[in-house]
């Protein structure tokens, strides 16, 4: 951590504490984002803090700051510092539970600042391994603090997959798409996964360049058959990444695929665009 915003102040990441009384503490109850800044500018800034604000009203979270505020510290640290920079930002459960509103409604925000850990070339180039797990994320459409799962991860694996009855859904930390050797993209609907910002983008920058996708559960049948010749992920701050292996099978030639590639090129063109 390279700088933290809580109570209302900028501190060093050593000053920086919550009360055990939190309910992020005791109970898990809390949500955040994270965002990767590009020329100290926040990337999809205003997709990035509805879908937080979202996350806290389906979590129970009231009496959320206002997001001009909330947007202005964002801005603020990354100017404090000077260099670009992962934002991470936090609404927690707070102290109270009001049993008759059934609600959270003194929530603390606070924010993290820390390396921006982009994907390197080489990283892009050898591809992620991803390891499938039987079982789907509670609530897709709540990004919450709990990400136990993505912890238990087996040496060389970077994410977990989460394959319910037969379906692929999402990874951990990412949205997942598998392409199939027709050159189709299939990736799971929003009904599904949360909805990811990058995800966001690179589906319409596919569209818009001819590739053709469908947002269904891709099948773990599909994945396993001769059916599939690429697959990669997307995330706000590694923004495409090649997936060369899901448990024991191996992902095309074990290489990243055209696809893939194409993806990645075209999203960087367009990162301009989403800065805010």
């Amino acid at each position: 951590m390279l700088l933290c915003f809580v109570d209302g102040k900028f501190v060093k990441p050593e000053e920086a504490t919550l009360p055990l009384s939190d309910l992020i503490i005791q109970r898990g109850v809390g949500v955040f984002e994270a965002l990767a800044t590009f020329n100290l500018k926040p990337l999809m800034l205003t997709p990035h803090m509805t879908r937080f604000i979202n996350s806290a009203k389906s979590s129970g979270i009231e009496n959320i700051p206002d997001v001009e505020y909330m947007k202005g510290v964002i801005r603020e640290g990354i100017a404090k510092l000077g260099r670009d920079v992962r934002v991470r930002t936090f609404l927690t459960g707070g102290d109270d539970f009001d049993t008759e509103k059934g609600c959270f409604p003194k929530p603390r925000f606070f924010a993290i600042f820390d390396e921006a850990g982009y994907l390197t070339p080489e990283e892009f180039e050898k591809g992620w391994t991803l390891e499938p797990v039987p079982l789907g994320r509670d609530d897709p459409s709540v990004k919450s603090v709990d990400y136990r799962m993505t912890f238990k991860l087996p040496a060389g694996v970077k994410d977990v997959l989460y394959c319910p009855n037969g379906e692929i859904t999402e990874c951990g930390h990412s949205n997942f798409y598998l392409v199939l050797t027709d050159g189709i993209i299939v990736t799971a609907p929003l009904s599904r996964v949360l909805k990811g910002t990058t995800r966001t983008g690179v589906i319409e920058l596919a569209r818009a360049n001819g590739m053709k996708v469908e947002e269904r559960c891709p099948l773990w049948s599909e994945l396993a058959s001769d059916k599939a010749a690429e697959a990669f992920i997307t995330g706000s701050i590694k923004m495409v990444v090649p997936i060369v292996k899901v448990g024991g099978i191996t992902m095309g030639n074990g290489t990243p695929g055209p696809v893939t590639r194409k993806l990645f090129e075209l999203y960087k063109e367009h990162l301009a665009n989403w800065l805010e």
